[in-house]
């Protein structure tokens, strides 16, 4: 499944479609400490946080995940858009919390 596909098919909202409708979701990563992330998250994860700001989307691009997803109705500045469209990062949006979005991809994925 590819991030648009599940946003999509669960109406997440596409504040930047980057490669989404290309990549293949490998896994869930749900981590808001970036440093973290960066040494755990795996290639074509889909990198769940709260975390909105251009340092996210660094990390994103360092740790290779399949996208970024913005859980609690957290949404991107301006500036942090404008890098996540530039380096082709795809950024989901949703009003549910991590663990909500987290157990329908899990379940997409058939890792429950």
């Amino acid at each position: 499944m590819t991030p648009i596909q599940f946003a999509e098919k669960y109406s997440l909202s596409v504040a930047s479609p980057g490669e989404g409708a290309e990549r293949e979701v490998g896994g869930v990563y749900c981590c808001d400490l970036l440093s973290m992330v960066m040494g755990r998250a795996h290639e074509d994860d889909a990198f769940l946080t709260v975390m909105g700001n251009v340092n996210t989307i660094a990390v994103a691009v360092l740790a290779d995940v399949s996208c970024v997803i913005l859980c609690e109705g957290i949404k991107l500045d301006s500036e942090t858009l404008q890098k996540a469209v530039a380096q082709e990062v795809c950024v989901l949006c949703s009003e549910e919390s991590t663990f909500q979005v987290a157990l329908k991809l899990a379940k997409e994925l058939g890792l429950c």
